[in-house]
């Protein structure tokens, strides 16, 4: 196991991994994409839906995930999953999975 881990470390970052790691650390990203997994939403829903997400903020990231082919703009509806977005949503639900077996007992304090 040991020796797995150092190969890891010295495994140079693909490029497709390095855009998926910064994609997922913008924040409000990928709450988009979770939001939008129930079908299209216009602006006004994805903020009210998103909590407390800057119009300005909100903004720049559904042009991000537009540039990225993650989520499309339908005239009159609003915004939708691409085909790439549905496929980052199986990766989230994945998560959201997982994310059920934590318990507060598990998780270790810094």
């Amino acid at each position: 196991m040991a020796q797995r881990i150092q190969n890891l470390r010295r495994a140079p970052t693909s490029d497709s991994m390095a855009r998926a790691l910064d994609l997922s650390g913008r924040r409000w990203a990928l709450r988009i994409v979770w939001e939008l997994r129930v079908g299209p939403l216009n602006f006004r829903a994805l903020r009210s839906a998103c909590g407390d997400i800057s119009p300005s903020v909100l903004q720049s990231r559904l042009h991000e995930l537009r540039n990225d082919q993650i989520i499309e703009k339908i005239p009159g509806l609003g915004y939708r999953l691409s085909t790439g977005g549905e496929k980052l949503f199986q990766v989230l639900a994945q998560l959201d999975k997982w994310s059920g077996t934590l318990s507060d007992g598990s998780r270790r304090s810094k």
